[in-house]
């Protein structure tokens, strides 16, 4: 699912790698945190995993792709069909209803071809996720959780391989942090896909197969989120 080998990676302008990798693996349907402080490489770690950097050195494989010989236009295509992203801030459009949020992915990239059967999934994860009653509604109009419903619906309806989660409790409080994580993992499992989290949160490390400490990739004087 993913295979990370010999990674290193600097910002322009750092005098030394912010991340240092030598091996990283993760299997598929494994969950994994990644864990650390505020700018400790969490989010820089995602982005090389996503596709959205590129790393100095080493290799990046994800789903079977080697990410590294990928041109740009070619790493876009593979987020858009292989990888699911939840954001902090969910980044729901206002005018647009929750059904049409879910199947944005579909409207702005050709590589997803809207067919029947994404609409016939997109009716089964509403269900499964309790917002098939909200579709037509407007996010202004959704409580805190029926948004974040729709933004997990969202990244799970090109049916991905990777879901990816990156500081999705920041603003939460223990109880709906909870939550969020046990919802993020029983959606994954729908797609038997993996999960990688980035959380700076320790309390939530019992939710996931294996949790990695991002101290051992950085240098913490370089470090960024």
């Amino acid at each position: 699912m993913i295979d990370i080998q010999h990674l290193s990676f600097a910002y322009p302008g750092s005098k030394s790698a912010l991340l240092n990798v030598a091996e990283l693996r993760v299997s598929p349907s494994e969950k994994i945190m990644l864990r650390g402080p505020s700018g400790s490489g969490k989010s820089t770690l995602l982005n090389l995993i996503g596709g959205i950097l590129t790393p100095d050195s080493g290799s990046v494989k994800v789903c079977g792709e080697n990410l590294t010989t990928l041109a740009d236009a070619a790493r876009r295509i593979f987020r858009i069909n292989r990888l699911g992203f939840i954001f902090q801030d969910f980044a729901l459009l206002d005018y647009l209803d929750v059904a049409e949020n879910i199947l944005l992915p579909y409207r702005i990239n050709p590589a997803l071809k809207l067919s029947l059967e994404t609409r016939a999934r997109l009716l089964r994860l509403a269900e499964a996720l309790g917002i098939a009653d909200k579709l037509r509604a407007y996010p202004d109009k959704l409580s805190f959780g029926e948004r974040q419903r729709a933004a997990i619906a969202r990244a799970l309806i090109a049916d991905p391989q990777l879901l990816i989660a990156d500081e999705p409790t920041a603003n939460l409080d223990r109880a709906n942090a909870v939550i969020t994580i046990e919802l993020i993992l029983k959606s994954a499992a729908l797609n038997k896909a993996a999960v990688v989290v980035v959380s700076h949160d320790e309390t939530l490390k019992p939710f996931f197969d294996r949790v990695i400490e991002m101290s051992q990739f950085t240098h913490a004087a370089e470090a960024r989120a």
